[in-house]
């Protein structure tokens, strides 16, 4: 035997057990590995019967999009009908009010709503007095514990006619106080602001505690070399997040489509249905109110192809940008 081929055999017995073979090597790596840690497989079973029963199992809905569905008959005796309810909503007479309002709430949510917290946070970082910073977090994250049905009632209250802001709004433009829910494109800016109030402190927190993990021993040069606090955010403290912003900015990008319903089932009413109405409440209409179980899946699905479109499409700039990427 070669001295070369002799260093490599014992190489391999060197290793414990687990070669370098590749994926032929693979199963027998596998069972190696399950044998020194046990433990952490039968976890991992437990998690991965989790994710199977209550996310990739109900994927079988799915199927209602190309049916005319049935409860009776169920998923595998119900008529197909293949594309037949996307074309029922992409002919019928809402879809261009549906579309209009969907993207311009999820778009007007994106550019107020993403950077408020940042901001936020940003200015909070800047506080010394820990007694006040304390005070004004503890306030922040308030709202985000209310509930969609009292916070909803709140906005229905100080919006009406007579309420307060509406009382303000009507000094302000020399004009009377009147529904600013019913005032048409003022439905997104107030759905938009209540979004705001409600998720501006909790949402800072992750950005928080970013800038928490920052090593002070960089401002301390900077402060040597002649930097002020201005000059410091945006040369040391905005470049350090970036990262974390990016990843946020993902996420949201993949939720653009997806304006919740449950507020905006709270706050719309006759009055505004033409800038109120968007896809998940159309969804909502259809599935519980009209039983058409096939027709809001499939624009169910339609939101959701486009969410994750988004969602990839973001991820790949993003890391043609900055490097940074979710996957």
């Amino acid at each position: 035997m070669k001295t070369g081929e002799r260093k490599k055999k014992t190489g391999k017995r060197a290793q414990g057990y687990i070669y370098n073979g590749g994926i032929r090597a693979f199963p027998h790596n596998l069972l190696v590995d399950i044998r020194r840690n046990k433990l952490i497989y039968v976890c991992l079973v437990f998690i991965l019967a989790f994710f199977a029963i209550f996310s990739y199992a109900p994927m079988i809905g799915i199927l209602m999009a190309f049916q005319r569905f049935s409860p009776a008959k169920g998923f595998f005796k119900s008529k197909w009908i293949g594309m037949e309810n996307f074309k029922v909503f992409f002919t019928g007479p809402y879809v261009g009010r549906l579309i209009r309002n969907t993207v311009a709430i999820g778009v007007l949510d994106l550019v107020i709503n993403f950077p408020a917290p940042i901001i936020f946070a940003l200015i909070l970082n800047e506080i010394r007095q820990k007694a006040f910073k304390i005070t004004v977090q503890t306030i922040s994250y308030m709202p985000y514990f209310i509930s969609s049905v009292v916070a909803c009632g709140i906005v229905i209250n100080f919006t009406q006619a007579g309420g307060a802001i509406s009382v303000l709004v009507g000094n302000l433009t020399g004009g009377t106080s009147e529904n600013l829910l019913n005032k048409g494109t003022l439905f997104w800016l107030i759905y938009v602001l209540q979004n705001m109030w409600q998720g501006i402190g909790y949402g800072s927190i992750i950005y928080l505690s970013s800038l928490s993990s920052i090593d002070q021993e960089l401002y301390e040069a900077a402060y040597c070399d002649g930097a002020g606090r201005w000059k410091q955010t945006l040369h040391i403290t905005i470049p350090s997040i970036l990262p974390m912003v990016s990843m946020m900015l993902i996420m949201r990008m993949g939720g653009v489509f997806s304006v919740g319903a449950d507020k905006i089932l709270l706050l719309y009413g006759p009055a505004n249905y033409k800038f109120s109405d968007v896809i998940n409440t159309y969804v909502y209409r259809m599935g519980m109110l009209n039983q058409d179980y096939g027709l809001s899946t499939a624009v169910g699905l339609f939101n959701s192809a486009i969410g994750t479109l988004m969602l990839i499409g973001t991820n790949k700039i993003s890391k043609k940008l900055s490097g940074t990427g979710m996957f």
